[in-house]
């Protein structure tokens, strides 16, 4: 049975850092496509960042270029997404999901492509 577990969510200041890990078992990193989404209250789902099976290439969205880093341990069955110089507009409870059938060495950020999903873990970037 596959599972994602999300966790490291949590109060931060503006321009404050944070890292989560999402746990995965059931698969192996290097068969599927791991990306990172966020919802905020009265907001769809967006994207933020995924690695490609072959951990090689990775994609972010626009808002958040620059400033997060998504890697990965395949030992650990871990994918991390390090966020940095976190702004209000960051909160939301952040997912991580998983998805069999995208490229080796290709990854797309679409929420619709994914198919199995942790339950989520809230960051709240206030002062």
């Amino acid at each position: 049975q596959l599972q994602l577990v999300e966790s490291g969510g949590g109060l931060v200041q503006p321009g404050g850092s944070l890292t989560l890990a999402c746990v995965v078992s059931g698969f192996t990193l290097d068969k599927y496509t791991v990306g990172w989404f966020r919802q905020a209250p009265g907001k769809e789902r967006e994207g933020i960042s995924c690695i490609s099976k072959s951990g090689e290439n990775s994609d972010y969205a626009d808002a958040v270029k620059g400033r997060f880093t998504i890697s990965r341990d395949v030992a650990k069955n871990t994918v991390y997404l390090q966020m940095s110089s976190l702004k209000p507009e960051d909160s939301a409870v952040y997912y991580c999901a998983s998805d069999r059938r995208q490229s080796m060495n290709t990854c797309y950020i679409t929420p619709g492509n994914y198919d199995h999903w942790g339950q989520g873990t809230r960051v709240t970037v206030s002062s």
